[in-house]
């Protein structure tokens, strides 16, 4: 293949490691063969031909100014994209070299304004190829590191297992994941990770994870012993934090001088939060994937991006210290009670510019004239943000502490520095000339006069045309083709002197050069090229001036992230009527008129109080689907989240027991994809909680043991319950529609029933209102053919139902006589006998009893009536509903059609 600029093209893109390359050929990058192709097709743009060695390939060019755009678009598309740049050697030659290789998780810009994580995670079994460090050992610990390199945020841990490590990624979802040796070969992980986050999976080099390598990155970038003087103990952890570091230089995007701090945190710092939790509790997305209907979109009163950030953090990684939270709510309180500051506040931080991703910017050497005029004016208000702070209405609250960290001398003479050296309307490159103002370098000022000069003689050299030649239409003018010229009109064109050289003629008018002219203009464009030079000099050690002030840009970017998410917080809870918790010892949650945060947005809400201590604290719900069993144990959870956030919370009351940990199983999403069954992922959910949950969690269940056959379902959950009462000791809310399950109230001492209330205005179940209130004790039926009437399920099928459900009842009442007694029986499971039997004086159920024999009703008839009873209608999917309800109503014909 021909070496020309194609064959150069490919020979880079070879050793680039990427999808498409990008190779700057003077003013363009280009795009060669199949690249062009797929880059025109993905962002629209033309192609042309390259010629090269007697064959033909398609090409597609952008500027050199207008790359990054093109870049951004390609990676968030899912592409790796090398570039290549263009440099002269001694002799003049041009050459090529790949500066940089752009990745999800090394794109610095975007219009993305979540944190854009790139992950390493490290488990202690090794490969052939890295020995484990004497302080690895095989108990399955994880080290993880997440770094946003817009940013320059950088945080690591350590956790005990895979799910808690598929919790931590969960958590950050990080855009990119860099796998150790042992873990790239673990595809359950990888699967559970990328199942749940939309991170791409990037194999780095495995020496980059050797302990002692990625100690040295480590030490190199933070300091000498960085681990040791922040009391990092993980060799794992420290392991993932160097491997990032290597991967980040190896990509060059240079961003490294922004990364200032290593911030370890342990699972003792935040609540625990699984990855089934995070979703089931829709903290950042809805369950269906969308942002709008989350909690964050709903506390979301932010005025900046950094705040923002700041926000869904909180939320993902509540806190357990109480110090940390009663900072917090005081500042909330004292936010929300000041309502005219917080409006001048918000004002002023909706002017703040994301100071964390101009650090990373300036960094990396990528940020221009006017992002360093952003930095300028955001420095320029911390003057009216602290003079808020400290002489007013919240003078005496924690927020002033929150700026008293910050070298405010620093940061006012980084602003002045800025404010003295760039002009206000900057050109949008920095090539360009006429960045800075006077006054600034006495050289460039030199310059400045000259070039003035020179331009003062040109403005007036017409006029003086005019009158030394008698000339009346005369103009001096330039462009790129022609240079600087004289335009003499045609009438006159003959008139001019000899020393006059012609250069171009058009309709009106002809244009001349002289040699004064010529002289004048190599000047010009001298003074141009030097100036430019000059100024480009001066730019980038400016611009290296305010990279090394990193720490502090971050600092204050993060000061303004908090007061934004103070004042985001105290502006949902004044507009919504929510009150300040009180934080207490695990043990206790009492909240009065509770209300789901979320769903309270969008519908009159009918608050409940709920009550949890040490002599109660397993509640069994009970009650129709469709009533608010869910909602009101999702409340609960969202509540005590909130209250560990720092929030106020959607209640007339609350004290909220701090909790370790918060553990939910309320419904599998579709996984056959992944083969597994509804029932093997409610299993392996429970499995994890019955694992995980200690003494000071918070446990929700919702229709544990629903995914099988009905004693199998009962005998499940009766367990379970018995385990987490027993053996765990936690506070748990647990729906069910097995009814079996609320004699247990009369066997376990923490147990106690409530049911969401009903009104039957009717002799059956066609005239019931769920009236949303949570009310003490057990449910009396389903009330399943209801709901089916009111989600539609066709009137032939609800009406087959009811009759089937009268002739089964009028069944149970006829047995109930004939044993004496005037109610009806119920199947509960006695664990103590091993099987089940008929309970004393037991609720009605709309289903026939394990113990019922006689007047045995039409087996299909009552293959349909339970499945229906057992159809959760919340959780059905509308199709699959659809397709349950066709079966119904053929499964039922056919019996009717034997029975005539």
């Amino acid at each position: 293949m021909s070496q020309g600029i194609v064959g150069q093209f490919h020979a880079l893109k070879a050793d680039s490691d990427a999808d498409l390359l990008a190779m700057q050929c003077g003013d363009f990058y280009e795009f060669f063969d199949d690249d062009a192709e797929c880059v025109a097709a993905e962002l629209d743009l033309t192609t042309s031909t390259k010629s090269s060695g007697g064959e033909s390939y398609p090409m597609a060019g952008v500027p050199v100014s207008e790359l990054q755009p093109y870049l951004t678009a390609l990676v968030e598309r899912g592409y790796t994209v090398a570039v290549a740049d263009q440099f002269e050697d001694d002799s003049g030659d041009f050459y090529r070299e790949i500066t940089r290789r752009v990745t999800p998780g090394t794109l610095l810009e975007t219009a993305d304004s979540d944190a854009q994580y790139l992950a390493a995670v490290v488990a202690p079994v090794a490969d052939d190829t890295t020995t484990v460090d004497t302080a690895d050992n095989d108990s399955g610990l994880y080290g993880l590191a997440f770094a946003d390199i817009t940013t320059g945020q950088f945080l690591v841990t350590e956790v005990a297992d895979a799910d808690s490590a598929v919790a931590e990624c969960y958590r950050f979802d990080p855009v990119e994941l860099l796998p150790g040796p042992a873990v790239r070969t673990d595809d359950a992980f990888l699967d559970a990770v990328t199942d749940r986050s939309d991170a791409e999976v990037t194999l780095h080099t495995t020496d980059a994870f050797a302990p002692g390598r990625a100690s040295h990155t480590v030490d190199e970038q933070f300091g000498d012993e960085t681990a040791d003087s922040i009391g990092l103990d993980s060799a794992l952890a420290v392991r993932a934090a160097g491997a990032i570091l290597a991967y980040v230089a190896e990509t060059g995007v240079g961003v490294r001088q922004s990364m200032t701090r290593l911030q370890p945190y342990t699972a003792d710092d935040h609540l625990t939060l699984d990855a089934t939790t995070q979703r089931n509790l829709e903290l950042v997305e809805t369950m269906q994937g969308d942002s709008d209907g989350s909690l964050l979109a709903t506390l979301d009163h932010t005025d900046t991006s950094p705040g923002r950030r700041l926000l869904r953090e909180w939320l993902t990684r509540p806190r357990r210290d109480h110090t940390t939270l009663d900072r917090r709510l005081d500042s909330v309180a004292a936010v929300a009670s000041a309502a005219l500051s917080r409006q001048r506040l918000q004002e002023t931080l909706s002017g703040a510019s994301d100071l964390e991703r101009l650090a990373s910017r300036v960094a990396s050497g990528s940020a221009g004239a006017n992002e360093l005029l952003s930095i300028r004016d955001t420095l320029a208000l911390l003057p009216d943000i602290a003079g808020e702070l400290t002489d007013g209405e919240l003078a005496n609250s924690p927020l002033p502490s929150v700026f008293a960290d910050i070298d405010r001398d620093a940061a006012a003479d980084l602003r002045a520095t800025l404010a003295d050296a760039i002009v206000d309307d900057p050109p949008q490159t920095v090539t360009q000339g006429e960045l800075f103002k006077r006054g600034y370098d006495d050289d460039l000022d030199d310059l400045i006069d000259q070039h003035e000069d020179a331009k003062a003689w040109l403005d007036g050299l017409a006029d003086r045309l005019k009158q030394r030649h008698g000339l009346t239409h005369v103009s001096v003018g330039r462009n790129k083709t022609d240079g600087y010229y004289v335009q003499v009109g045609q009438s006159e064109a003959d008139a001019v002197p000899d020393s006059f050289s012609h250069v171009k003629t058009l309709k009106n008018s002809k244009r001349f050069v002289t040699d004064e002219l010529a002289d004048r203009e190599r000047e010009i464009l001298r003074l141009e090229e030097q100036r430019g030079e000059l100024e480009y000099e001066l730019f980038e050690a400016l611009r290296e001036t305010v990279a090394e002030q990193s720490a502090l840009l971050q600092d204050v970017g993060r000061a303004i992230a908090e007061l934004d998410v103070y004042c985001s917080l105290a502006t949902h809870a004044a507009a919504n009527g929510w009150c300040r918790p009180t934080l207490a010892d695990p043990g206790t949650l009492d909240i009065t008129a509770g209300r789901h945060p979320v769903v309270e947005q969008t519908t009159e809400f009918v608050p409940n109080d709920l009550r949890l201590d040490d002599d109660r604290g397993f509640l069994l719900v009970t009650g129709p689907n469709m009533s608010g069993k869910s909602t009101y144990m999702r409340q609960a959870a969202l509540i005590t989240l909130l209250a560990q956030v720092g929030s106020f919370v959607p209640a007339d009351a609350a004290t909220v027991g701090v909790v370790d940990g918060i553990y939910t199983r309320v419904g599998a999403l579709d996984e056959l994809a992944q083969g597994r069954s509804t029932f093997m992922v409610e299993m392996q959910e429970l499995s994890n909680i019955l694992h995980s949950a200690t003494n000071e969690s918070l446990v929700i269940l919702d229709e544990v043991g629903r995914g099988t056959a009905t004693y199998d379902g009962i005998s499940i959950a009766w367990a379970a319950t018995e385990y987490i009462h027993n053996r765990i000791g936690c506070h748990c809310l647990f729906a069910t529609h097995y009814h079996e399950l609320t004699t247990l109230a009369s066997h376990l001492d923490r147990v106690g029933n409530v049911h969401v209330a009903v009104a039957n205005e009717g002799d059956g179940d066609e005239e019931i209102t769920f009236l949303r209130t949570v009310e003490a004790g057990a449910t009396d039926r389903s009330y399943g053919i209801h709901v089916a009437d009111l989600a539609g399920v066709p009137d032939p099928v609800v009406g087959r139902a009811r009759d089937v459900l009268d002739k089964l009842r009028s069944e149970k009442a006829v047995e109930a006589k004939g044993s004496g007694s005037d109610e009806p029986t119920q199947a509960v499971f006695d664990l103590s006998a091993g099987e089940f039997r008929a309970a004393d004086n037991g609720a009605d159920s709309d289903t026939p009893s394990a113990t019922e024999t006689s007047s045995e009703p039409d087996p299909a008839v009552t293959s349909v009536l339970s499945e229906l009873e057992a159809t959760d209608i919340d959780e059905t999917p509308p199709v699959e509903l659809m397709a349950k309800v066709q079966q119904w109503q053929e499964r039922l014909a056919d019996a009717d059609d034997l029975q005539h």
